[in-house]
């Protein structure tokens, strides 16, 4: 088959790799309809995540079954399905209590000797635990293919954000970060019931997005700046419930200085940088919390899949170019030039 390998930095090849096969009676095989390129992938695509030339890439996908092993009976062929961005068992403790990210056998697709999302096909450790099964109808309709797309990732991990942050009716939100996880982090506010939602972000077509998806006010500015912009809508005091989806020291120091004394940052941006951007004083002081981290995906898309399916939320905007599998590496170059939100892949 065809699959997106990465030799170095800024040098991604679509190359012919091994089919996947089943190897154990849990396993099931998805032929990928629909994947897509993230902003946490091009850290390795500019060189600054360790990978080994030729390793796969790609972490968000959905598809059709194309071969069960014996155990699996959740799923079975020509079922339409969608994986979040890793794999997990469904009974070890962690998954248990709902943190399938630290599956006891749990892995991260792209990973060394697994199969990545950008390419034909994939194969499933733990199917029944891992796959989530969607109405078959949905695969002839190719705005709603897309917003079921992210559930594989942004959707659920912009709820992540938004339910550690603590969004609700009643306090003010506001989100650090124009990308695809912080628009769908405003998108998450505004299903939980938050009715001031201030987005932070400086590209017209991106606040665009995050107004449509229920921002009520937009900061441009950056750093002190944009702390000052925030703390006067919130009349002097900050928001109440923060947003961070960047992951660098200068979005983490703009979400601290942000926050309302006693409010709460979600943050899930992968970080990156040379430092946290946290001063512990500072949070000790005014009572700021801090929750967040790798978002559990699969322990979410039951609750999201529903409001998607219904049409109560609508993520697909956050996907503004499309194309095939061979034009993947093009895909990367328009993510990383910002002449691309995010990429769909169409397969």
């Amino acid at each position: 088959m065809r699959a997106t390998t990465i030799h170095a930095p800024f040098d991604m090849r679509v190359a012919d790799v091994p089919d996947p096969v089943v190897r154990n009676p849990g396993d099931a095989v998805v032929r990928v309809l629909r994947s897509c390129i993230c902003g946490s992938d091009l850290w390795a695509y500019r060189g600054e995540s360790a990978r080994q030339p030729g390793q796969r890439i790609g972490h968000e996908f959905l598809g059709i079954v194309e071969e069960a092993g014996a155990e699996v009976t959740g799923v079975g062929r020509g079922d339409l399905v969608v994986a979040p961005f890793m794999w997990s068992d469904g009974v070890c403790d962690y998954c248990r209590e709902g943190l399938t990210t630290s599956c006891e056998h749990g892995g991260f697709w792209g990973s060394v000797g697994s199969d990545g999302g950008q390419g034909e096909a994939v194969r499933v450790p733990f199917a029944d635990a891992t796959l989530v099964a969607l109405p078959a109808e949905a695969a002839s309709d190719d705005r709603l293919l897309a917003a079921l797309l992210t559930l594989s990732d942004v959707m659920g991990t912009g709820h992540h954000a938004a339910l550690g942050a603590g969004a609700r009716a009643g306090v003010a939100v506001a989100v650090v970060g124009d990308g695809a996880v912080g628009l769908c982090g405003v998108l998450a506010a505004k299903r939980l019931g938050a009715d001031r939602i201030i987005a932070l972000g400086r590209h017209e077509a991106r606040t665009d997005i995050a107004r449509r998806f229920g921002a009520t006010d937009v900061v441009a500015e950056r750093g002190d700046a944009a702390v000052d912009a925030v703390r006067e809508l919130t009349r002097g005091q900050g928001a109440h419930a923060v947003v961070e989806a960047v992951g660098t020291e200068q979005s983490m120091r703009t979400a601290v200085g942000i926050t309302r004394d006693g409010g709460a940052i979600g943050f899930v941006g992968v970080p990156h940088g040379s430092g946290t951007g946290l001063d512990l004083s500072v949070m000790f002081d005014r009572n700021i919390a801090l929750r967040g981290g790798v978002a559990p995906v699969r322990t979410y898309i039951p609750e999201l899949l529903p409001d998607v399916l219904d049409g109560t939320i609508d993520p697909s905007p956050v996907f503004d170019l499309t194309v095939g599998l061979e034009g993947v590496p093009d895909g990367y170059k328009a993510m990383d030039e910002r002449t691309a939100l995010k990429v769909m892949v169409a397969n």
